[in-house]
């Protein structure tokens, strides 16, 4: 059979999952049908539930063993036995490639990352919340010992990230950039239903609506908003997947809580467009979601990520255009999409990439530019405990901004993920940032230590990074950036940072530009 044409030799990769939810159970179950990738040792808290996700994979019992401790472990790998365990600490010492941590939670989460990188393992680092905090620092960690820490295809970031990378490969001038949110918005012109997630409200004022005519977009996202205000059109999943991107892209944000406007696929190159040309962004190269607003009738982008690309060629995009890709009607702009969202269904390029060619799907080297801290949105009183829960992992009275990140003191705003499940030791006021002082935070705890000692490196090379960034760009381009973790470069700039003309690079590369690293991820060959 002729695999992936990235992998010569390829050989069958052994990984470690951690957490049989929602993504492990996917790619456990896609895992049968992968050909390069092994799936023998599985953690979870809840044994029992690892055991059944076996059974429904038809595993024979005889085949199982559930492991307590390490030694225990190797029997049972030595025996060719699926090795079971609820924690990680007996399994990382056996011989796999990739450790894959999808349990999204943060402490627990960390934990795992953190063992596995110790143990030399590359991570599939699943867990946005651990991702959030800690996760620049852990990939800086892993690159000095050799392995990888990253994010993994079939999720958004990641996607995102590829895709911008491949725009700016192309020479394609980003506007901006982004994600549909996970679940449409559907429209029921018959009933005047407006249906989100099973749940469906009398949303009438959104019939007249359906079609953006000649509103303003920026009338049109907030008519729409308020005919929906029954349902939630924020969410904290969002804002922290956004600022995973802008970690490893250096893009940044019109507005800390994101606009996450109500639109139609053919209206979103319109609305992330900027102001003076229409739309809703005062700035450039800024990342945003948008709730799809769909017909049942109609398609959908199914959480797809896409790019918004300046149309400089008229003649060229009028062309694209009859071949039904989507430009705004000033010809200014034009979307570029990915209309999928397959979780754990697609990690397998992930895998392969980090455990056969040392390579991440994020950046080669993220940093801690932007932080998604915790706000009030009530008065929480003293002695109150931040619980986390429900599928989406939010706090009660709790929403989140993206700002600046920055060094970790008594007076910065608290990490979301950091503040999850902490009690507070004073009231804090609603509409007020969770500052670190209002916790009680363990200073030993996993996830805290290992940001303090992260912040020395990843918050330091941040800010090094924008100064260097400011300098290299005009007035008009600053706005409102945060730090960048590779300043826009020619592909001769990317190869030899210290400057060769693009036939220099050619002769000393052979022609070959494949293993370039432009903004976010390393691009060679067919996968990105």
């Amino acid at each position: 059979m002729n695999y992936h044409h990235r992998y010569s030799d390829p050989e069958i990769v052994e990984t470690c999952l951690v957490g049989t939810g929602g993504f492990g159970q996917s790619f456990a179950s896609q895992s049968r049908f992968m050909p390069l990738i092994n799936v023998r040792v599985l953690v979870d808290r809840d044994c029992d539930k690892t055991i059944a996700l076996l059974g429904h994979l038809n595993v024979p019992c005889r085949d199982i063993a559930i492991c307590t401790s390490a030694k225990e472990a190797w029997t049972a790998w030595l025996a060719g036995q699926y090795v079971v365990s609820d924690d990680v600490a007996h399994v990382v010492d056996l011989p796999f490639s990739v450790l894959i941590e999808a349990t999204g939670h943060p402490e627990a989460g960390a934990r795992h990352a953190r063992l596995a990188v110790d143990a030399g393992h590359h991570v599939a680092l699943v867990s946005k919340e651990v991702d959030s905090v800690v996760g620049a620092g852990l990939a800086h960690e892993a690159n000095a010992r050799g392995v990888v820490v990253t994010p993994v295809d079939g999720d958004q970031p990641s996607l995102l990230i590829g895709l911008i990378t491949w725009a700016q490969i192309l020479g394609l001038d980003i506007i901006s950039a982004g994600k549909s949110s996970e679940y449409d918005f559907v429209f029921d012109a018959a009933t005047n239903i407006l249906s989100c997630n099973g749940i469906g409200h009398h949303c009438p004022d959104m019939a007249k609506l359906m079609d953006a005519e000649d509103r303003p977009m920026a009338d049109l996202a907030a008519a729409r908003s308020a005919a929906a205000s029954a349902f939630r059109q924020r969410a904290v999943p969002d804002l922290c997947e956004m600022g995973l991107v802008a970690n490893a892209t250096g893009f940044g944000f019109d507005r800390p809580d994101l606009h996450a406007p109500i639109a139609r696929i053919p209206e979103v190159p319109a609305m992330f467009e900027t102001v003076d040309n229409g739309g809703l962004f005062s700035t450039g190269k800024v990342l945003d979601v948008f709730h799809c607003l769909r017909r049942p009738d109609e398609v959908s982008l199914a959480g797809g990520v896409f790019v918004i690309v300046r149309c400089h060629d008229a003649e060229v995009w009028d062309m694209l255009a009859e071949k039904g890709h989507i430009v705004n009607a000033q010809g200014s702009a034009a979307m570029l999409s990915i209309p999928r969202h397959l979780l754990g269904l697609e990690a397998a390029t992930t895998i392969l990439d980090a455990a056969l060619l040392n390579e991440s799907s994020g950046a080669s080297i993220p940093v801690q530019s932007v932080e998604l801290v915790a706000r009030a949105t009530a008065e929480l009183p003293a002695g109150h405990v931040l619980e986390m829960g429900g599928h989406h992992h939010t706090i009660e009275n709790v929403e989140a901004d993206l700002l600046d990140a920055e060094p970790l003191s008594g007076s910065s705003p608290a990490p979301f993920y950091l503040a999850a499940n902490k009690r507070l030791c004073r009231t804090v006021a609603a509409g007020a940032h969770i500052l670190m002082d209002d916790l009680e935070t363990d200073e030993h705890s996993e996830l805290c230590s290992l940001r303090r000692k992260h912040d020395q490196t990843v918050i330091k090379r941040a800010e090094q990074q924008e100064e260097r960034a400011m300098k290299s760009r005009g007035p008009a381009e600053t706005g409102h950036i945060p730090a960048q973790p590779m300043v826009r470069q020619t592909v001769a700039e990317l190869a030899y940072p210290g400057g060769k003309k693009d036939e220099e690079v050619c002769s000393d590369t052979g022609g070959n530009l494949e293993r370039v690293t432009c903004h976010g991820r390393r691009l060679s060959g067919q996968n990105h």
